[in-house]
């Protein structure tokens, strides 16, 4: 993962330092564009253990086109938490409870409960927009796979997360807010445009799961991998993880793990968590940041 590397170098290097919308602040750069190619191996971060079960069910959930951080709490992942917690903080339903004592009442509740409609509803994000797009039936998911089948040369393989008219309907707006699909030599790359990247927290968790996304795409088409090209718009790192983007940066790399993805399965909706073994993954120790929110 030296690309990874090579971006926490030239930010801390280069970076300028930014106010920003938490108030954490952080050093930032402008435009910046990095490569990996899906043959050499499974692109996780080996300077540090990362969370692939997380990353694995966050991608699940967006195609299922689901909102609601219900079906994470109940798999035990968290990454989406602070943002339904922020706003329940806010509101007049709440009690004082903890981040984890309100996630813990996520988890308990039924699907169908007040509470979990209200309070885990993150409004119209990321599998929204993959599979409703702008609530008028456009299912950008299924559309691409079918485009992919049918006109793999179309430079139309595109799915948006940005969406203009609910943009401010988002507990957050999209980060990872574009992405163009590519096919040469039977084989299918993806470039992804983020907007917004947090190179300690975020950015490790998108390239693996870009990455995985589009091996999942090709096997359902019956394609090889080619690349996953990651282009970031403000790519930075918050001024409370540069201990941490320095302690990844004097550990040694280690050789990529390899991923596995269940043969049998052929279509983009029927993958399970079940579906996926990741071999040969020796990571340094993992370690903490905390997000901003």
């Amino acid at each position: 993962m030296k690309q990874y590397l090579d971006l926490c170098k030239k930010i801390l290097e280069e970076g300028h330092w930014k106010d920003d919308r938490t108030g954490t602040g952080t050093y930032s750069i402008f435009g910046y564009q990095a490569r990996y190619n899906l043959e050499e191996g499974f692109p996780l971060l080996t300077t540090k253990k990362v969370f692939l079960r997380g990353i694995i069910h966050e991608l699940l959930w967006f195609i299922s086109g689901s909102t609601n951080i219900k079906y994470l709490v109940d798999n035990n992942v968290h990454i989406w938490d602070d943002w339904a917690y922020k706003a329940y903080s806010l509101s007049d339903e709440f009690k004082g409870e903890t981040m984890e004592e309100f996630a813990e009442e996520i988890k308990n509740a039924d699907e169908n409960s007040e509470f979990v409609k209200k309070w885990g509803e993150l409004g119209p994000v990321y599998g929204r927009q993959w599979r409703n797009f702008n609530e008028q039936g456009v299912d950008q998911l299924a559309n691409l796979i079918d485009q992919i089948k049918t006109n793999p040369n179309s430079r139309r393989l595109i799915i948006s997360a940005w969406n203009p008219c609910e943009v401010d309907q988002m507990a957050l707006p999209p980060c990872h807010s574009f992405m163009q699909f590519y096919v040469i030599d039977n084989k299918l790359s993806c470039q992804l445009y983020q907007r917004s990247a947090d190179v300690f927290l975020g950015v490790p968790f998108n390239i693996a799961s870009y990455s995985l996304f589009t091996m999942m795409i090709a096997q359902v088409c019956g394609l090889g991998v080619g690349e996953f090209i990651h282009t970031m718009g403000d790519a930075h790192i918050y001024s409370n993880h540069v201990d941490q983007i320095k302690l990844q940066l004097s550990r040694d790399v280690r050789p990529l793990p390899k991923m596995k993805i269940n043969p049998n399965v052929k279509s983009i909706f029927d993958f399970k968590i079940d579906d996926f073994e990741l071999t040969d993954y020796n990571p340094h120790k993992a370690i903490k940041g905390k997000v901003a929110v």
